[in-house]
C-alpha cells in the first residue's frame, strides 16, 4: 500500500465500501444488464402490419437516442412471444384477443376493456411483462371473399356459408388453421362443416390465392390493405364470434429501465391510429411496393413524432 498515493486509497476504500454495502450477486447483475443491452431489440411478426408498426417502434426510438436492433419479419406470435419471454427481443406489437386466446389459453372475451385487463394482468402475473396503452386500431378477423362469388351465392354473413358448404373451397394461414379463436372455433360457434378440408398457406400468399381463384374464403384482417384493393367481400360476424383484437406494444420492464425512451414512445402511440390509417399505411407497402422504412418515416414526419427532441403529445392527424 505504500506505493499507492492518497487519492489511491481513497478509490480503493470507497470500492470496499460499496462491496460491503450492497450484494455481490446484485452488483454482478447490473454490470450484467448493462453489458447485455448495447441496443434495445425490436422485433415483429412475420405480415406488413407488423413490420411496419416494428419500424415504427424502432425508428421512434432512435429519433430518441437509443440504438436499435431490428428482428422484424420474425414469426408468428408464439415465436415472437417466446423472444420477449427469454429476453432475445424487448418489445414487439401484440394484439389483445391473441393474447388473450393463443398465448394465455383463456376463453374468448368480447369486451374489449375487460379483454385488456386480462392480458395486462396475466401477462404482468405469469411472465413479468408489460403492455403498453391500445395504439388504436381493432385489427379483428375478416372472412373475405370475392365480390362476384359472395354476390352470386348469395353471401353476405358467415352464417351464410352454411348453404354451400359442399363447395367452398377455404384457405387459411397455418397459424389460423392452429389457434383456438381460429378455424375450430368458429366453425363450431357457426355450425360449419365444410365437405372439402381447408387448405393451409403462408399467411402472405392467401389473397393471391383468392383472387387466382385458387381458393374461395380465407381469413384476412380488418386492417389488411389488399381487401380493398381487390374489392373483396368481408363477410359479417353475425354471431359476434371474433373478439377485438386492439393492437398495444408489450415489452419487457426492465428494457424501460435501461431505455426509459421506450415508455416514453408507447404511451405517445396510445390512442392515435385507426382501422382507415393503419390500412392505408398497408396499402403503401402491399399495393404501391414501397418500402416499410421510408412509409414509416415519412408518416412520422408528417405526424411530428420525430425530427424533434420533444416528448409531449404526437402531433395532430388521426
Amino acid at each position: 500500500m505504500t506505493n499507492l498515493s492518497r487519492a489511491s486509497r481513497k478509490n480503493l476504500a470507497a470500492g470496499r465500501k460499496a462491496i460491503l454495502r450492497y450484494p455481490c450477486w446484485l452488483i454482478i447483475g447490473l454490470w450484467c444488464l448493462a453489458c447485455s443491452r448495447p441496443a434495445i431489440v425490436v422485433g415483429s411478426k412475420n405480415f406488413t402490419e407488423q413490420v411496419i408498426l416494428g419500424e415504427m417502434l424502432a425508428q421512434m426510438l432512435e429519433d430518441r437516442g437509443v440504438p436499435v436492433e431490428r428482428r422484424l419479419n420474425l414469426g408468428g406470435s408464439f415465436i415472437c412471444h417466446g423472444a420477449l419471454k427469454s429476453g432475445q427481443m424487448d418489445v414487439y406489437v401484440e394484439y389483445t384477443g391473441t393474447a388473450l386466446t393463443a398465448i394465455l389459453r383463456e376463453p374468448i372475451l368480447h369486451d374489449s376493456e375487460e379483454v385488456y385487463r386480462k392480458v395486462t394482468a396475466e401477462y404482468g402475473r405469469r411472465f413479468g411483462l408489460a403492455w403498453g396503452p391500445p395504439i388504436g386500431f381493432n385489427n379483428t378477423y375478416a372472412l373475405a371473399m370475392r365480390q362476384e362469388q359472395a354476390s352470386e351465392l348469395g353471401i353476405q354473413r358467415i352464417s351464410d356459408l352454411s348453404h354451400h358448404l359442399g363447395s367452398i373451397r377455404t384457405g387459411f394461414g397455418h397459424e389460423f388453421l392452429e389457434r383456438k379463436d381460429g378455424y375450430g372455433g368458429f366453425t363450431r360457434a357457426y355450425g360449419l362443416d365444410f365437405s372439402l378440408p381447408p387448405r393451409g398457406m403462408e399467411l402472405g400468399l392467401i389473397y393471391q390465392a383468392l383472387e387466382e381463384e385458387e381458393v374461395d374464403l380465407v381469413a384476412g384482417s380488418a386492417t389488411d390493405a389488399l381487401i380493398e384493393k381487390l374489392g373483396l367481400t368481408v363477410l359479417i360476424d353475425d354471431r359476434d364470434y371474433f373478439p377485438p383484437y386492439f393492437a398495444a406494444p408489450v415489452f419487457r420492464p426492465d428494457a424501460v429501465e435501461v431505455y426509459p425512451a421506450l415508455g416514453v414512445v408507447v404511451r405517445l402511440l396510445g390512442g392515435q391510429i385507426d382501422e382507415d390509417t393503419m390500412r392505408k399505411l398497408n396499402f403503401a407497402v402491399d399495393g404501391e411496393r414501397r418500402p416499410e422504412r421510408q412509409v414509416v418515416r415519412e408518416f412520422l414526419l408528417g405526424q411530428g413524432w420525430i425530427g424533434q427532441t420533444t416528448t409531449g403529445k404526437p402531433g395532430k392527424g388521426n
